[in-house]
Parts: C-alpha cells; sequence; structure tokens
C-alpha cells in the first residue's frame, strides 16, 4: 500500500546489486575464512538496515555490527539467526534480552559484570573492546584486561567470543599512530590465557590499505560497502573499485521567469542581474538538504545548475538556463545522463566526511530500492 510519503516525488535510491557488489569483490581480495562483518548501524548508514542487510548477507556477509541495542533488536525482529555485534555501549539491563535473542555484546568493564541481573541464565556472547589509542570505549591496560577477562571466565553467563580494536587513522598517510595501536593490541592478545574465537580489528581502511595479517579472523565492512572511501588517501588506493549505492532525486513542481532585480527565498538574498528562470523543487532542511548547501549545483537534463537563495525547510529553488516542463527530473546525488554529483562533493562543500551525508537525509525521504 502506498504511504502518503511517496506521493511526494522526493526520494533516495538505494541500489542494491552496488552493495552486493562491493562485497563481493572484498570476499575475493580478503584472505581465506576470514569473516565479513556487515556495519549496518545508523539505519546503514542512511540507506536502509532490513535491505541492505539482506543484500550483504545475499552477497558473502556472515556477521552484522551495530551501535546500540535498540538497532540489533530491530534487525533481529527480520533475520533471527545471522551474528550481530553491538559495538557500543550496552546497558546492563539489556543483558537477558541480549541473551534470549542471541546478541553478542561489547565489555570492557569488570563493574559492568558485577552489575548484571541475577535472573540472567542463558548464555550471553561478548566481545572485549580495548582502547588501544581512539579515546572512546574499551580496557586501556592489561590488568585491566585480565581482570575483565578473569571477571569473564568466573560469570555463569558470559561465553567470551572475541576480541577487538578500533584504530584512529587508518585511513591516514602517516602510519605512525596506526603502528603503535597495532602494537599495543598484539601485546594486549598476547596476553591473554586463551584467545577467543574471533579477533577483529581491520575497519574498512585496514583491511584495504594495510598489511592483509591485520585481518585476523574477521573485517569490519562498513563505509565502502556502500561505494565511499574512507578518506582521500585510500581512495587513491583502493585495492579493487566500488561503487556508490546512495542516490537522491527529485522533481520540477514550479517553474517561473524571474525579472531583473527581484528576488527569490527568505532574506531575499539571491536578486537576479537579468532575466531568468527559477525553478523550485520539493526538498529542503527537514529533508536533510542543510542550509549551508545553498550554492550547491544539482542536476536537470544532464547539466549542473545551481541551488539560489536560502533553502527552506520542504522546498527550495534552483537557477534554470530555460523554461523546463513541470515534473522534469532533478538529481541532487548521483548520475544523470553523463553528469555525476558524488556524495564526497557534498562533504567538501560541507566540510565533513562522505559518512555523514547519506545519515543526515531524514527519514521523511523514502527509501526506494533497485535490484536486478
Amino acid at each position: 500500500m502506498m504511504t502518503l510519503q511517496h506521493y511526494r516525488p522526493t526520494r533516495a535510491l538505494i541500489n542494491l546489486e552496488a552493495i552486493k557488489e562491493n562485497v563481493r569483490q572484498l570476499k575475493k581480495f580478503l584472505q581465506p575464512n576470514v569473516h565479513i562483518v556487515a556495519v549496518v548501524k545508523a539505519n546503514a548508514y542512511g540507506h536502509g538496515d532490513i535491505q541492505v542487510t539482506e543484500a550483504a548477507i545475499e552477497a558473502g556477509a556472515t556477521m552484522l555490527a551495530v551501535a546500540t541495542p535498540d538497532e540489533a533488536l530491530h534487525i533481529r525482529d527480520f533475520f533471527p539467526d545471522i551474528e550481530i555485534l553491538i559495538l557500543g555501549y550496552t546497558p546492563v539491563s539489556f543483558a537477558k534480552v541480549a541473551a534470549e535473542k542471541n546478541i553478542t555484546l561489547s565489555v570492557y568493564s569488570s563493574d559492568w559484570i558485577t552489575r548484571l541481573p541475577t535472573d540472567v541464565i542463558q548464555p550471553i556472547k561478548v566481545h572485549i573492546k580495548v582502547d588501544s589509542g581512539m579515546g572512546r570505549i574499551g580496557v586501556t591496560s592489561i590488568d585491566e584486561l585480565l581482570d575483565l577477562y578473569q571477571s569473564i571466565e568466573k560469570s555463569n553467563c558470559l561465553i567470551l567470543d572475541g576480541i577487538f580494536t578500533h584504530f584512529a587513522t587508518a585511513d591516514e598517510e602517516d602510519d605512525s599512530y596506526f603502528t603503535k595501536q597495532v602494537d599495543k593490541f598484539k601485546k594486549f592478545i598476547d596476553a591473554l590465557p586463551t584467545k577467543p574465537r574471533i579477533v577483529h580489528v581491520a575497519n574498512t581502511a585496514t583491511m584495504l590499505t594495510k598489511d592483509s595479517t591485520l585481518q585476523f579472523d574477521a573485517v569490519r565492512f562498513g563505509i565502502s560497502m556502500y561505494g565511499l572511501a574512507p578518506s582521500p588517501y585510500v581512495k587513491n588506493r583502493l585495492p579493487f573499485p566500488i561503487k556508490e549505492a546512495f542516490s537522491l532525486e527529485t522533481e520540477l513542481v514550479a517553474v517561473k521567469l524571474l525579472h531583473k532585480g527581484e528576488s527569490v527565498g527568505y532574506g531575499a538574498t539571491f536578486t537576479a542581474e537579468e532575466s531568468m528562470y527559477v525553478g523550485t523543487i520539493p526538498i529542503g532542511y527537514a529533508d536533510g538538504l542543510i542550509r549551508r548547501l545553498g550554492g550547491q549545483e544539482v542536476l536537470i537534463d544532464g547539466k549542473r545548475v545551481p541551488i539560489i537563495g536560502r533553502i527552506c525547510m520542504d522546498q527550495c529553488m534552483i537557477a534554470l538556463p530555460t523554461a523546463y516542463n513541470i515534473g522534469e527530473k532533478v538529481t541532487l546525488l548521483g548520475l544523470q545522463n553523463k553528469e555525476e554529483i558524488a556524495i564526497d562533493e557534498w562533504a567538501t562543500k560541507l566540510e565533513t566526511i562522505n559518512y555523514e551525508i547519506p545519515c543526515i537525509i531524514t527519514a521523511r525521504v523514502p527509501r526506494i530500492y533497485l535490484k536486478k
């Protein structure tokens, strides 16, 4: 049944075949028997967690990673069997649910274990998080590690299934800090009385540009599963091509002639220096087209044209070279004819990283999934 949001022509197109191909390419690149952990946190980086998960599993992913308990539960409702790891903090109140739903937790504090509810009887798989230099969550010393290890071993409901860390500078050319983190993590592994089933350190940048021995037992495939490079440095060193999966489009809903001296938008910040055509498109900052994107170009008829004036909550205006018909397709992100506006272009405009762009496109914009 069609919902109201689908009546609006603004929509994000998610190319699931591109995601599958990115996973398949990685699978061929990895060492044998290395698990692919598909990172589908934050609604799969704004792409849609359920649909992306299905595509990733079909292409060869054998585990999933999310950030929060709620994300894990949402995915578990659709995928009852695949392993799901929560990378971030989990309150002890979620422990019993994690046991019932077979959701793996990250732990980094013996105190967390002492606060576990006494009615947790079913086993819970846990991965120890090591802070090797990121400065977020994780054990920071070998004494902390061994104390946590012993607490897990003594627990009646915890199973040590893995250990991992996260690199702060894997996507940079200077690898001095990265090497320090690697060396620290290896010392932590060597200090463990027994190595758990899964050791994982390789985020996207690590697996694509660093020593293959760092693939260990599993790699966490995040940003490049969606066809985006973690940084310009990595983009120039990709071992295989990746395909961008996210595009954004709408259409003209109004076209008018603006005479010389007339203005458009709040604050009348744009004034025509000569007569020109202006088009209105139904997308604004409530959809994620934030106001700082004023001046950003969009595509119409395969041509680049700028957004003019201030972006409104639900609409914005674009300069037109001619009077196009109502309903003419406008591409904000993606390919139109032979011209393309990539996510990296928006990231540069906003002085941010490409990770942020699909995440800021709000839920009001429906995701339309493209398959073969």
